[in-house]
């Protein structure tokens, strides 16, 4: 699909935002167990550095997960995020995560007008795009903003990718985010599907977004080539922490862009105090081999995961398993 880039390398494009998921996807390592410093330290270092949205974590199910066994970001309650921003007086937006099938949406939410809550992300697979749109209305008629995150796209065929496009841009949504939850995406490849997601809603005032995975050092690559195409929405973390081999590093992103309201010098500051004690604290994330393979082979980390929790250093019998297993 032939489409020009949008702007250079030297333009500041006014469209783009940058989503902090750092404490959403770094979650997933430990559990959600992060210190009220340094989620408030994190609130205020992205204020300070120009960050557009903050996304707190997940509004999972108090029946269906136990709260004993998880930090408070796996639930964000409207006061606990309160606790941490107040009535958020910043140009930054707060958002959180509603996975399909995994949340009382109906009951957990209050109306935008009583929260302080900005934007509501809605994640959910291909078959589960007509419950998202559900949600995503529902969402809607509260007041917030909304984003469809579809994910693993790169196992989606084409038809059914296409028709769920079409059907999100007759919904309410305002953000509809192509997700590389495998991190086996190249530029070549995320380059034409965010052709497909800009052209299915053209006309529509609907934005794109952008969430990488690391499996192959390519989520930085990936993140700036689809938005070179258009993309606007881009999801990012300190130092690129997220679920097995991360995200995109929000340092890199910051120090990509063009745009002066973003500084990257309060980011640094609080990577230099936060980021190594969590390392010393034994939660692993980022680029390794486990995670390249499961990456090159298109399938979810979860072995890799479970190889790192084990300590396993045995990368080439992994691999042939995982062939033996394709």
């Amino acid at each position: 699909m032939t489409m020009p880039r949008k702007g250079n390398l030297m333009d500041v494009r006014q469209d783009i935002k940058v989503l902090d998921a750092t404490i959403r996807d770094g979650g997933l390592c430990n559990n959600f167990d992060f210190s009220d410093e340094f989620v408030s330290d994190l609130y205020r270092a992205n204020v300070k550095s120009g960050i557009d949205y903050m996304e707190f974590g997940y509004k999972a199910s108090k029946s269906m997960f136990d709260e004993t066994k998880y930090g408070k970001w796996k639930f964000c309650k409207e006061e606990d995020i309160r606790a941490i921003v107040g009535e958020n007086h910043s140009d930054m937006k707060i958002s959180v995560m509603a996975d399909v099938g995994r949340c009382d949406y109906k009951t957990d939410f209050l109306p935008k007008s009583e929260s302080v809550i900005d934007m509501v992300r809605v994640a959910c697979y291909i078959h589960q795009i007509p419950a998202g749109i559900e949600m995503v209305e529902h969402f809607h008629s509260l007041g917030y903003e909304t984003a469809c995150n579809i994910m693993a796209v790169s196992q989606v065929n084409n038809d059914q990718l296409m028709q769920a496009l079409e059907m999100l841009a007759k919904s309410s949504v305002d953000v509809i985010y192509l997700v590389d939850s495998y991190g086996s995406l190249y530029p070549e490849n995320a380059s034409e599907l965010a052709k497909k997601y800009i052209a299915a809603v053209e006309g529509t005032g609907k934005q794109i977004g952008f969430h990488a995975h690391n499996n192959q050092n390519l989520a930085f690559a990936n993140t700036i080539e689809t938005m070179s195409y258009g993309l606007s929405f881009m999801d990012a973390t300190m130092q690129g922490i997220g679920r097995g081999a991360g995200n995109c590093s929000i340092e890199l992103l910051v120090g990509f862009l063009k745009n002066p309201k973003y500084n990257i010098y309060h980011l640094l500051k609080f990577i230099e105090k936060h980021m190594p004690v969590l390392r010393e604290q034994g939660v692993h994330w980022g680029y390794d081999l486990q995670y390249m393979f499961t990456g090159l082979l298109n399938r979810h980390p979860r072995e890799a995961i479970e190889f790192t929790n084990d300590n396993r250093t045995d990368y080439s019998e992994f691999y042939k398993a995982l062939l033996d297993n394709h």
